[in-house]
């Protein structure tokens, strides 16, 4: 029986907790590594959009975005209970992430397209949520309580982008919990797992 195809990109951060979860979950997938330059016709007629990660079920349902992905892959099999948290905080915070935050990182991280402000300038913005994630992690292990959620592994992949812009300067950042926090999952087996480089689909 055919499995579930993913096109996925190894470095997008959508991808990545896409990726997270259904490796957590076990679903076995064929992944197809895209090229960003050379997208795959068959991935545009699934998703007109362009963009990853896409998921075609082995019932032809496509998914297109990366939380539910997630939703479907831990809603099959959830071993680390990432579901279990409180659902509206897990929405809040990942709404944060993927609205203001992700479009203060976008400019912190490419300063030169968005010439408006300063790279200073748009850091400050992004530093906003990392002062909401600080306060989170220094009551407790992880964003929403002492075990991981789907807010961890959604917000993960960003923060990461975020910190490797000015490596130097987030070592030293006011951040110790958010540090801890994100070295935690940098040095997780999953992330190694789902970090491995897969050869470029090429479209036959």
């Amino acid at each position: 029986m055919a499995l579930p195809i993913l096109y996925s990109y190894r470095r997008c951060p959508y991808a990545m907790r896409a990726r997270m979860a259904l490796w957590s979950a076990k679903v076995q997938v064929e992944l197809r590594e895209v090229s960003l330059r050379e997208k795959p016709l068959h991935l545009l007629q699934l998703s007109p959009k362009g963009t990853v990660p896409v998921l075609q079920l082995e019932d032809g349902t496509v998914l297109e975005q990366s939380l539910d992905i997630m939703q479907w892959a831990l809603a099959r099999h959830d071993p680390q209970g990432w579901l279990h948290a409180d659902r509206d905080a897990v929405n809040h915070f990942i709404g944060i992430n993927d609205g203001d935050f992700k479009k203060a990182l976008d400019r912190y991280k490419y300063p030169e397209r968005y010439p408006e402000q300063t790279q200073l300038y748009y850091r400050q913005q992004g530093e906003q949520f990392l002062q909401r994630l600080e306060i989170a992690l220094q009551k407790h292990a992880y964003i929403l309580g002492d075990s991981a959620s789907m807010a961890d592994v959604a917000i993960f992949p960003f923060i990461r982008q975020f910190a490797a812009v000015d490596a130097e300067w987030f070592a030293q950042s006011p951040y110790p919990a958010l540090r801890g926090w994100l070295q935690g999952w940098l040095e997780g087996g999953l992330f190694a797992e789902v970090m491995q480089k897969f050869p470029t689909y090429v479209e036959r």
